[in-house]
């Protein structure tokens, strides 16, 4: 199939080793939609805290606690699995934590604000952990030119994950509906399924995927996570070889705030704000699933020949569009055509970002350079939805002005996109350097 082409791969890939990659998107996918963005969020606020005036915010300050954590944790454990070739073995770890701690879900219910919120955290930083891992794979099966291309088949196939477990949990939520069942007694059965997909779709990627990283013998065993840090710390001081990819992180960090908003806040927006009912909610975010997937897949193609500043750029002013409308819009028609621009931004945003950091990322620290990648991501998760969650407070309640708010986010990433020179960045990352880094 011209479609995905081997020419696409680097010697000695196979497609199937592509597919196993990109069935982990598939396979994460099911916990960011059925759990962060469709179900549990609105289930928090809504039941288990029962919709008192801390909620939203409670919500968000679990997740930003995942978030921070994250951000202390990653750079290193990505500069460890350099060291040791051990990207899979993390990944088949992390896969597992995240498995568990979603299936443990089932047992959060009315009243149980302190149980969710601690395996909200535990479960999102293992979701964060793999994400990361995974996307070190992408330059070692890519070639650079076709890095936008294969990214975005993760991307797209990731969006068919979210939908499986979205639609598998949406056609039980319904018949339990029809049997006169409540929230407190469909939503536990959501996060099983949503914990099902994971570990299924997850075991291509456990086979499929090879690790082709050697271990850096040089290395004392003894003192790995101390050179781990010193590493990282290397990387912060080669800031000015680096500055593409610098500049790289610092768009992220404000754009990726605002995505960060969509994702964790949407359901609660969409029923408190605009009216819609959970089954809506449910309905809508899987109809954003599908315009992310297209979105996903044709910018990975679009990036590779438009270039992926310049796709990264059109999908951040769609971004600013989206907010204002969902801002202004008082009708659920309205806030149908924000969230289909949403989907088709969220998908093409998150493979360009991706594309672009596996470009400007040295070969020989894959791993560390896409874990300051996710560090710059977690900063933003805490960044984004607490500031929403502020001005909403701030303004009693007033979550219009809070998406709206975020527009300016996505504009500061537009800005810091500029001066970002893909050929200068990756230029820099072709260089050789020795064991210190300079």
């Amino acid at each position: 199939m011209s479609l995905f082409s081997t020419d696409a791969l680097n010697p000695g890939v196979r497609k199937r080793e592509v597919f196993g990659w990109a069935m982990f998107d598939f396979a994460n996918s099911g916990y960011t939609t059925v759990v962060l963005t469709a179900v549990f969020a609105a289930y928090f606020v809504g039941a288990v805290a029962d919709g008192a005036e801390w909620a939203a915010f409670a919500w968000t300050a679990a997740l930003s606690l995942s978030h921070l954590i994250v951000m202390f944790t990653i750079p290193a454990m990505g500069a460890w699995a350099d060291q040791h070739a051990a990207k899979k073995r993390l990944l088949m770890f992390t896969t597992a934590g995240c498995v568990l701690a979603t299936a443990a879900l089932a047992l959060v219910g009315p009243g149980a604000v302190v149980l969710a919120m601690l395996l909200i955290v535990v479960s999102n930083v293992f979701f964060a952990w793999g994400e990361s891992l995974v996307a070190a794979f992408l330059p070692e099966l890519a070639r650079p030119q076709a890095m936008g291309r294969v990214s975005g088949w993760g991307w797209s196939l990731g969006y068919c994950g979210g939908m499986l477990a979205l639609g598998l949990s949406l056609a039980y939520v319904l018949w339990a509906q029809a049997q006169g069942q409540k929230a407190a007694e469909f939503v536990p059965v959501t996060m099983l399924i949503t914990a099902a997909v994971f570990a299924l779709a997850s075991l291509f990627t456990l086979v499929l995927l090879r690790e082709r990283a050697k271990p850096q013998t040089s290395l004392k065993t003894g003192s790995a996570w101390r050179q781990s840090f010193r590493q990282l710390r290397s990387t912060f001081q080669q800031a000015r070889r680096y500055q593409d990819f610098m500049w790289l992180l610092a768009c992220a960090t404000a754009y990726q705030g605002g995505v960060a908003v969509a994702i964790t806040l949407a359901a609660i927006y969409a029923e408190q704000v605009i009216g819609f009912a959970q089954q809506e909610t449910m309905v809508l975010i899987f109809v954003l699933n599908i315009a992310a997937m297209v979105g996903a897949f044709a910018f990975g193609y679009w990036q590779d020949r438009l270039g992926h500043k310049l796709a990264l750029g059109i999908t951040l002013v769609g971004w600013v569009a989206t907010c204002v409308i969902a801002a202004i819009t008082t009708t659920k028609g309205g806030f149908w055509y924000a969230a289909a621009i949403a989907g088709v931004c969220m998908g093409s945003s998150q493979s360009s970002g991706r594309a672009m950091a596996g470009m400007l990322a040295p070969p020989a620290q894959l791993a560390e350079f896409f874990g300051l990648w996710t560090f710059a991501t977690r900063v933003a998760s805490i960044i984004g939805p607490l500031s929403y969650g502020a001005i909403t407070w701030m303004t009693g309640g007033n979550q219009r002005l809070a998406i709206g708010s975020t527009a300016v986010l996505f504009v500061i990433g537009l800005l810091l996109l500029i001066p970002v020179n893909m050929k200068r960045g990756r230029e820099a990352a072709l260089q050789p350097t020795n064991a210190s880094g300079h």
